[in-house]
């Protein structure tokens, strides 16, 4: 995969968090930004059903979509998104999109919905069982991402890779980011 050169700007040890889903009815959001990669235990039962490594939510019996909110841990310009349905053969979403914004501080989730968002992937087929990789071509820094899946299902792990860029306002002199590598 081409984007995996470049670091995972949503991912947990550089800060990244899961900071809204408006569903988790079957499996935790929190799944989405795992560093490891997802694995599938089969007869392995929880009181939800079998227990999956992603994020999965109810299907939909009204009209309406599925998303999840992803606080960058590294602030950056977007290069590849990766949306993984590894594992998810009968419950994946059959199509996603993926939309990013840029936030001060630590909105809450109310304030990040009245904000902007800009298209980075849009919507596209899904299959089950598949890493889909998306190029993206949008040259602006962004501090959060929303994966909508359409209408409903499960991911494994969501992708953001990228170059990470500090926030200019707190910029002093030279930031060294070799360490990334």
């Amino acid at each position: 995969m081409k984007g995996v050169q470049l670091p995972d700007l949503a991912a947990r040890e550089y800060g990244g968090s899961v900071v809204a889903a408006n569903d988790e009815t079957f499996a935790p959001r929190e799944n989405l930004i795992r560093a490891a990669a997802p694995i599938f235990q089969p007869h392995t039962f929880g009181p939800k059903g079998q227990v999956m490594d992603g994020w999965e939510t109810r299907r939909r019996r009204e009209p309406g979509d599925d998303h999840a909110i992803v606080r960058l841990g590294l602030p950056g310009i977007v290069r590849t998104v990766v949306i993984d349905t590894a594992f998810f053969r009968g419950n994946f979403p059959p199509e996603a999109s993926v939309e990013a914004c840029g936030a001060e501080g630590y909105p809450t989730p109310a304030e990040l919905a009245d904000l902007e968002w800009a298209t980075l992937v849009p919507r596209a087929a899904l299959k089950g069982d598949t890493a889909h990789e998306f190029a993206v071509d949008d040259p602006h820094r962004y501090t959060h991402v929303r994966l909508t899946i359409h209408p409903d299902g499960g991911v494994a792990r969501l992708r953001v890779h990228g170059m990470p860029v500090a926030d200019p306002r707190l910029r002093t002199g030279t930031i060294d980011l070799a360490a990334l590598e």
